[in-house]
């Protein structure tokens, strides 16, 4: 796995190509030239394809800006921070954890900003760039500010992550389903975060791709109905507890993962187990991959659990490159307490249940005089909120907040009543529960071409990218071996004929017929087709395999059969 060998052929072939570069470039961003954009396009269809088509998920798409408030209930406006620390001298700042891990060798994630600030003293940790002391560490919120509207009096963000406009569109997306559990929402798009000093191409940018799913579970059934099919499938699996003891990941059957208590439940494992079977299916394979769960002090503010998928790189080490959580109810009961809407689903009994359920009372002496002619919208809006979390809200702050139009209520315990009835009911409303898997496609596509790359071993060898068929930008290359009028019209008709059958085909007359080859097994071309004057014969044409370098001659009525064979392997 050679990083700049891979690397300079990226940007001389055209797969990713330094941003702003004319203009002596930003450190975070990176542009796909043609061949990147659209392996891109066509790892993200294959995603799609896994989550849409085949377990059967729907898609939205929703805004890149998002207001204040919507990232100030998702928690991120106060936690989504990194530690960061300056140079007294150059004053140049730099992300704390990851200039000590540099300098000691030794992984520091999870420790809190104090821990960090003793290693600096103990270990002696200095400036990068010029030596000097550094700074007491400092938490950085990661997202770009912006302003809504002309005015400039609405604050908005960059969104961090895509999660968040599936869950504010919760209440349609339950109707969209039928108010049928479980269901799931993707959305692939940019998300934005302002890293401090990115200086590892496309693993830390600025401005990236997630694809996101969010799939909505009822908490008390976290079972899936595809799991007696992988039951037996063997993962590597580096827990908590092993990571602590600082014992070998286990290998382990997804059985065994959910039967021990490694893995929460069968969905969480089902996800990992979709995520090894897409990156094998792009050519990275097992030896290179492996599954880490969140120690307790780096679990993120939302998570009950989550595994990192890591791929390993000779330049940067193990890299994460897909998380998957199980979010729990973190993100919808956020959202309902600060929108002041009710963000649960209805779950119909299969037969009526007697049961004593809480309701909020107003308390009538109180209530009418203090809220006067607003008491019936407030009263309306009680009614509908989720009952444990007003009750929550009053005994740890005093005081429930609702929100009507532009205007705010305080509900304070001596306005409200919490009391017990019995009935007999049809079935109850709950929170959902969400498990998350996220990749980051920018990654991803960083450990295809690395994992992909084959390196010459000798002089007669050659670099180039061995990409997988059903991904590769371009998927035939079409040379007449000469660059003759007769044979130019037959190789051009078989090009419009392929590209009209749904394939990126690439057309070259120039240089001898071995550089043709080369070039397109440099940029991961998996078939190329010769025509020469044997065709004008007996209408055949050679086809050249990329991998083995063999090469058959068939006829040219054959020839989608073959590469649809060759597409399938």
């Amino acid at each position: 796995m050679n990083h700049d060998k891979m690397t300079n052929i990226s940007v001389k072939r055209g797969f990713l190509w330094p941003s702003f570069e004319i203009y002596s470039g930003v450190a975070g961003f990176t542009d796909y030239g043609p061949l990147g954009a659209i392996l891109k396009n066509n790892i993200m269809q294959k995603w799609r394809k896994q989550y849409i088509t085949e377990e059967g998920f729907y898609e939205i798409e929703s805004p890149t800006v998002s207001p204040e408030e919507v990232l100030r209930a998702s928690g991120h406006v106060n936690n989504f921070t990194d530690p960061m620390t300056q140079c007294v001298n150059c004053k140049d700042v730099f992300r704390a954890d990851h200039i000590i891990e540099e300098q000691i060798k030794k992984e520091v994630d999870g420790l809190d900003n104090d821990d960090l600030d003793k290693l600096i003293k103990e270990e002696e940790i200095q400036c990068p760039n010029c030596g000097d002391k550094l700074t007491e560490i400092w938490n950085y919120n990661l997202m770009f500010k912006t302003k809504i509207g002309a005015k400039g009096d609405k604050i908005g963000y960059m969104r961090p992550e895509t999660a968040q406009g599936i869950f504010i569109q919760f209440k349609r997306l339950s109707r969209f389903f039928k108010n049928k559990l479980p269901f799931g929402v993707v959305q692939l798009g940019k998300a934005y975060r302002n890293e401090i000093s990115p200086r590892q191409g496309v693993i830390r940018l600025r401005e990236f791709t997630q694809a996101e799913a969010e799939i909505f579970v009822n908490p008390k059934y976290k079972t899936h109905p595809k799991f007696s099919k992988i039951k037996d499938v063997e993962m590597v699996l580096n827990s908590a507890v092993t990571q602590i003891k600082n014992e070998s990941p286990l290998t382990i059957t997804a059985k065994e993962a959910v039967d021990k208590g490694i893995v929460a439940n069968e969905i969480l494992v089902y996800q990992i187990y979709l995520a090894k079977k897409f990156l094998n299916e792009l050519g990275i394979p097992d030896k290179f991959l492996r599954f880490r769960q969140h120690m307790p002090n780096e679990m993120a503010h939302y998570a009950l659990d989550c595994w990192d998928v890591e791929v390993k790189t000779d330049r940067y080490g193990w890299v994460e490159i897909i998380g998957i959580a199980d979010r729990g109810d973190y993100d919808l009961l956020a959202h309902s307490k600060h929108s002041n809407e009710d963000l649960n689903i209805y779950i119909q009994y299969d037969e009526p249940k007697t049961q004593t359920k809480e309701y909020i009372k107003p308390s009538m002496n109180t209530f009418g005089p203090k809220f006067k002619q607003n008491a019936p919208a407030i009263i309306k809006k009680l009614e509908n909120l989720n009952v444990d979390l007003v009750k929550k809200e009053i005994e740890n702050n005093g005081k429930y907040i609702i929100k009507i139009n532009n205007s705010s209520f305080e509900i304070l315990a001596t306005d409200v009543e919490f009391v017990e009835k019995t009935e007999e009911v049809k079935g109850e409303k709950i929170t959902p529960h969400v498990i998350e898997p996220s990749f980051g496609i920018d990654r991803i596509i960083y450990a295809v071409l690395i994992h992909s790359f084959h390196e010459a071993e000798n002089k007669e060898d050659k670099d180039y990218f061995k990409l997988k068929p059903n991904i590769a930008p371009i998927q035939v290359s079409v040379f007449p071996l000469l660059n003759k009028k007769e044979l130019n019209e037959i190789a051009i008709k078989i090009v419009e004929e392929l590209r009209n059958y749904g394939l990126n085909v690439d057309y070259d007359t120039s240089g001898t017929i071995g550089k043709r080859y080369a070039r397109c097994d440099e940029i991961g071309v998996p078939i190329a087709i010769t025509i020469d004057f044997d065709t004008l014969e007996n209408n055949s044409v050679t086809i050249r395999n990329r991998d083995d370098e063999t090469q058959e001659r068939i006829d040219i009525d054959e020839i989608k059969t073959k590469i649809d064979k060759v597409m399938k392997s």
